[in-house]
């Protein structure tokens, strides 16, 4: 028989922590999501700002730094609260958590996908990159990379609605519905099912990725004039794609497979990297390495360093008179 009860709060023990380490984390934390939600924020401006950069590869970049603020406010402000206060979440929040991460991931490959074509078009078929992304196709693209993980991890956490539970603590930071799976008294078959549909979906997406920057860097090897464009716009698509890549196989294989005689702070950071890393490292690599977002970010700060001498100047002249 099993031990069923009714779970209303879940408890999350990865912290773990004495109280001085949780403030000087509470402070760490609280500058990391900071600085998160400044260079993101930053990039979207800027190219919501100028009609100049309302191409498709700024349109994706865009969208990936909205979906990079969507999936960090599913566990930044709960992780936050958590260092301060008791570390529990209710079995609702709980399952909004771990959909809007789960989907947040999901976007960032769907997104990730759409620039590796777009950079597959621009390279390898220039002649016909405006008659094929166009800006009809482009707007289908991102509804459609919007949609898509939303519905599917949708109908994959309503499959665990109603489960019967037989136990209420989840080793880890944040609410993954995995860890709800392994809670549950008996699997229920849709939720498997589903989570198969899922992954083979998204694993398409991920060998899609790596076949078209492969082919791309085999033309470029070709071509010195492919080869110039290729390291300007491609590279950051490289690096983030290593680094989410890496992260997500990390946090998934050790969900799945991994040991319970690691240290709890090392399971910590890998169960966050992709939570950690990539959503501040996106937007400073493609707002350093493409040039019309540096320098259109350079004007910015440029405009307002010189407003703020301006108002200094008038400041100092009043007080002297």
């Amino acid at each position: 028989m099993y031990n069923v009860s009714v779970v209303s709060v879940f408890t999350l023990s990865g912290l773990d922590y004495l109280m001085g380490h949780k403030l000087t984390l509470f402070s760490f934390t609280l500058i990391w999501y900071a600085l998160i939600l400044c260079v993101n924020l930053s990039v979207i401006v800027v190219i919501i700002m100028d009609k100049h950069l309302h191409e498709p590869m700024y349109i994706f970049l865009c969208n990936l730094c909205i979906n990079g603020l969507y999936g960090t406010a599913g566990f930044y402000p709960k992780f936050i609260a958590d260092l301060v206060t008791t570390h529990v979440i209710s079995y609702t929040n709980c399952m909004l958590q771990g959909y809007v991460i789960h989907s947040s991931n999901c976007g960032d490959l769907s997104i990730l996908a759409l620039m590796a074509y777009d950079r597959y078009v621009a390279i390898c078929k220039p002649l016909v990159y405006h008659s094929v992304m166009t800006t009809k196709k482009v707007w289908i693209f991102v509804c459609m990379a919007w949609f898509v993980p939303l519905y599917l991890m949708l109908m994959n956490s309503v499959s665990l609605v109603g489960v019967a539970l037989c136990g209420s603590h989840i080793n880890r930071l944040y609410c993954v519905n995995w860890m709800i799976v392994q809670l549950t008294c008996s699997p229920p078959r849709a939720n498997q099912m589903i989570g198969y549909i899922n992954i083979a979906f998204y694993f398409s997406h991920a060998v899609f990725i790596v076949w078209s920057y492969i082919y791309l860097i085999k033309k470029c090897l070709i071509s010195k004039d492919k080869n110039g464009k290729f390291m300007q716009t491609c590279m950051p698509h490289i690096v983030s794609i290593i680094n989410f890549i890496f992260g997500m196989l990390t946090d998934i294989l050790y969900m799945r497979y991994g040991s319970g005689d690691l240290p709890q702070s090392l399971l910590n950071f890998i169960s966050i990297e992709f939570l950690l890393i990539p959503p501040l490292i996106n937007p400073l690599i493609y707002g350093f390495k493409l040039t019309k977002i540096r320098n259109r970010i350079i004007t910015i700060f440029q405009y307002q360093l010189l407003w703020l001498k301006k108002i200094h100047n008038i400041i100092r002249q009043k007080v002297l008179s």
